[in-house]
């Protein structure tokens, strides 16, 4: 008897190891970590019978078959076809089926799967679960289609529903209870295991799911249902919790922590051989507004047509549409790099994409701004938050931009734990000249308010913007060491002050023309201001890169109310977003008449 270790089979028909080794040819376009995924189960054929672990080809093979010979799509133009699972759909499902350990478990124990939308993620989830309730040989198993919502949970197990009603192989065999759209339960009567949906909110305990299914992880706010689910399967021994999910805004969320450790695993950087990632991502310098030959890493359906269809999923015609639609929105750009082509955005909706801000980056000297007339935004900090002040520069017949100049304050205290919190290199952009600070553990407002007379004493400021929370210890300290600043004005952070100002930065920063309605910030006369008398109608914004600013414009994020009208939410958003606010203020009361002299200040000098 030959004491080698048994070589697993990777023939031909192998459609797991197959995909992997067309990713890692280049025969399949592929982003980063599925190529690293295609290595890690190259790199596990080889080696992984020294862990313990053994592939199963078989059993990949069967599961891979259930779908095309037993499953139908559904909805569309999908509606009654076979499930032909494409290559990405196949290396996912024969992976968490074919892979087990030696004593007889199920080597992955938990999955995380993103890719971008309409790639069909929901109802090759639906099928796992399937698989799981009558093909996998578990008495008795529990499948859950699990969310914090049960309205949420219903959609990935709606998709089970319509599935089961349209395979003549199970419709005889599953019993539903409920009927149409309130089916509640699928029971089979072979093996005594159901199938249904199951959330957070409903305050249930004790699942012991043989497969827990989560559908958009990226919009659960904490791990409460993932460990809901991971809690019941210690006793089963091929129990698995497979998570979705498009590409989310924050990467402290569950979600976020799902995808970074993955990342990890699959690029060998951590080990967790339970552990299954397949998260689709673009390579670095892929910009998918401009060159469509990324779109396939994103989504992996795209070109694949199986028999019966017309298209790839979700097809290039609608991401053309998509990208088409966003181009010059960055809220919705954001939306569309986020769900469409899996580009983590750094808010939960932002209002900037990083293209636009990035091309309005200019530098120039300061002694170009100092006699030219300008506004300010204050908004000052609590205690230990940031405090910024953002000057917005009128534009001039030699220069038509406006130009915005941040200034930024932290307390010196604890920058270690502060960098941590944020997650941003605090200390660098102090070293850089980016960001100040004010001694104590809280912020000095006597140390901003020395600052920022120095500041206006140095610039032509006419008037600044406050928010009235906050102000009136800052009065009573002018008062007390006789600090005098420009005019004053208080500066609402509701709708209605605050709507005016957001559309007409976004404008000022797209560089559209005004709007009719827009009239209080564009009707200046020459004798109100004659420096921009002879400014172009259309007028853009340009900013400094000050790494800070740029971090708060990531940042933020913009809500509604009913009348459309909108404003920064400080709530939303996933980082400070106070550089933003006070350049809002300041935009806002930008269009108020103010003298000038006209003269030309595009002289050469330096900063201060």
């Amino acid at each position: 008897m030959s004491n080698e270790t048994p070589q697993p089979d990777i023939s031909a028909d192998d459609r797991v190891t197959a995909f992997a080794q067309a990713v890692l040819a280049s025969e399949i376009v592929a982003g980063p970590n599925v190529r690293n995924a295609c290595a890690r189960h190259l790199r596990d054929l080889e080696s992984g019978a020294e862990r313990g672990l053994v592939w199963d080809r078989a059993a990949a093979d069967r599961a891979i078959g259930f779908f095309e010979d037993v499953l139908c799509l559904n909805g569309g133009d999908y509606e009654g076809l076979p499930f032909f699972l494409a290559p990405w759909q196949a290396f996912v499902v024969g992976s968490l089926f074919g892979w087990m350990t030696e004593d007889g478990y199920r080597r992955f124990r938990l999955a995380y799967i993103e890719t971008g939308k309409g790639s069909g993620k929901s109802p090759l989830v639906a099928g796992i679960g399937l698989y799981g309730l009558v093909s996998d040989g578990e008495n008795r198993a529990e499948i859950y289609a699990a969310a914090t919502k049960r309205d949420q949970a219903m959609i990935l197990f709606r998709d089970a529903v319509s599935m089961v009603n349209m395979s003549p192989h199970m419709a005889s065999r599953v019993v539903q209870s409920g009927r149409d759209e309130k089916v509640w339960n699928l029971y089979y009567p072979n093996t005594k295991s159901f199938f249904k949906p199951i959330s957070a909110d409903e305050g249930q305990s004790g699942p012991r799911p043989h497969i827990g299914l989560l559908d958009e992880l990226h919009e659960h706010k904490t791990a409460t249902t993932v460990n809901m689910m991971r809690a019941g399967t210690k006793n089963r021994r091929k129990a698995m919790v497979v998570m979705i999910t498009n590409s989310g805004s924050d990467k402290k969320t569950v979600c976020g922590q799902y995808h970074d450790l993955g990342v990890r695993i699959c690029a060998g950087q951590e080990d967790d051989d339970s552990f299954f990632a397949f998260i689709c991502s673009l390579d670095e310098g892929d910009d998918p507004f401009k060159d469509e030959s990324c779109w396939a890493k994103v989504n992996p359906s795209l070109d694949y047509i199986a028999e019966g269809q017309s298209d790839g999923i979700p097809g290039r015609k609608y991401l053309r549409e998509q990208v088409q639609s966003a181009r010059g929105l960055p809220a919705q750009e954001s939306v569309v790099r986020r769900l469409n082509f899996c580009e983590w955005t750094q808010a939960e909706s932002p209002w900037i994409s990083w293209e636009i801000w990035s091309q309005a980056t200019e530098r120039v000297r300061m002694r170009r701004l100092r006699d030219r007339p300008c506004v300010g935004g204050l908004d000052l900090a609590s205690t230990t938050d940031l405090t910024a002040f953002v000057l917005l520069f009128y534009p001039t017949a030699e220069d038509p931009h406006w130009r915005l100049l941040p200034y930024f304050w932290i307390p010196d205290h604890d920058l270690a734990e502060r960098e941590k919190r944020d997650k941003v290199p605090y200390a660098l952009w102090i070293k850089e000249g980016h960001l100040e600070t004010t001694p104590g553990r809280a912020i000095s407002k006597l140390h901003v308010l020395r600052r920022l007379q120095t500041i206006c004493a140095y610039f032509d400021v006419r008037k600044i913007a406050y928010d009235r929370w906050r102000i009136e210890d800052l009065k009573q300290l002018m008062i007390e060491h006789d600090i005098e600043l420009p005019e004053m004005l208080p500066f609402g952070q509701g709708f209605k002050d605050m709507g005016p100002a957001v559309d007409e930065f976004e404008r000022r920063l797209l560089g559209l023309p005004p709007e009719p309605s827009q009239g209080e910030f564009t009707d200046l006369s020459a004798e109100d201001f004659e420096v921009v008398s002879e400014v172009p109608d259309v007028e853009t914004l340009r900013h400094d890169g000050n790494p800070v600013m740029t971090w708060c414009a990531g940042n933020a994020v913009i809500v509604c109310d009913p009348a459309n009208n909108r404003k920064a939410d400080k709530a939303k958003a996933t980082g400070r977003i106070d550089g933003i606010v006070a350049g809002l203020m300041a935009t806002g009361i930008s269009g108020a008449a103010i003298e000038g002299s006209g003269k030309s200040i595009y002289d050469e000098g330096a900063g201060i």
